[in-house]
């Protein structure tokens, strides 16, 4: 097997984890990771609820704190799927139960996956490893997928058909974005409801002044640099191209565009928006923090 490299641009650490139906598939897997000289911290093998809550509440730990090092997932059951469900269970973590390469593909490049199910009983540790690279060398780009750029999903080929209508591809074809009235500088396109999403668009020098919503909601940044402020946790967070960020419900944060920005955000339940500060107080706060260390 040749080696892989993978996608991201820091170094890579996976936390493994597996129950007595998938044990062996991991620690095969776990060997062809150390293989390609990435970082692995084997959890062992517990029960699939255990061990996948263990491996979920890490990256999740590890997804709302920047860091030099990325954390990723990687977990094993009978059928992949139990695994899958408890990890989800925390903030800020897609599992994703793949079975052949192509689910790998599209995990990682629609959703943007960082934890990786597979199953014990119906996977080949020859087919593992195939979907494990898959997954490991996928970059998320979930811009070009809506943008209806990228192959069909699970064909390998792109998309010719004017007939076959991909849903999500047509959410945001030719989209126009309407202003937010009570943000200057931005606008907002809602995708659709319970759970939402959206894309939303800031203009450069923009301020959202601190707020709060009764729902955690996390996006991606597409386009632009951001910082978030969150005033909760005492916290900053520099956002650029390809930056993920989860926001718990209830944290008030603050957020400076630098640039045109737009990113992919998505939230549980009924929109709502409440604001501890006015504007300008905002703009003062901002500028202070930002003339004792400019991005």
């Amino acid at each position: 097997m040749a080696e892989s490299a993978t996608t991201t641009s820091r170094p890579l650490k996976i936390i493994a984890g597996a129950d007595s139906f998938g044990c062996t598939l991991k620690d095969t897997l776990v060997s062809h990771l150390r293989s390609l000289n990435i970082e692995v911290e084997d959890l062992g093998t517990s029960s699939y609820y255990t061990i996948a809550a263990e491996v979920g509440r890490q990256v999740s730990s590890s997804s709302t704190t920047p860091a030099a090092t990325e954390t990723r997932g990687l977990v094993a059951c009978g059928t992949g799927v139990g695994v899958a469900i408890f990890a989800n269970k925390f903030p800020g973590v897609y599992a994703a139960t793949c079975l052949t390469p192509e689910d790998a593909l599209n995990a990682r490049f629609i959703n943007n996956s960082n934890v990786l199910a597979v199953s014990g009983m119906s996977t080949s540790p020859s087919t593992a490893i195939d979907i494990l690279n898959t997954w490991l060398n996928t970059p998320f780009n979930i811009e070009a997928f809506l943008d209806n750029s990228t192959p069909t999903i699970g064909s390998g080929s792109s998309q010719s058909d004017e007939s076959a209508k991909c849903a999500i591809c047509c959410l945001v074809k030719n989209r126009e974005l309407n202003p937010i009235d009570i943000i200057p500088g931005g606008s907002m396109k809602i995708l659709r409801e319970t759970p939402t999403s959206a894309f939303v668009r800031f203009k450069a020098g923009s301020v959202e002044p601190a707020h709060h919503h009764t729902f955690g909601h996390d996006l991606v940044v597409m386009e632009g640099k951001k910082s978030v402020w969150n005033l909760s946790k005492k916290e900053r967070y520099d956002l650029g191209v390809g930056d993920f960020l989860f926001t718990t419900a209830g944290d008030v944060h603050r957020v400076k565009y630098y640039e045109d920005t737009e990113f992919f955000i998505r939230w549980d339940g009924k929109w709502d928006m409440f604001f501890d500060e006015d504007l300008q107080t905002a703009k003062a706060a901002v500028e202070k923090e930002l003339g004792n260390g400019a991005v």
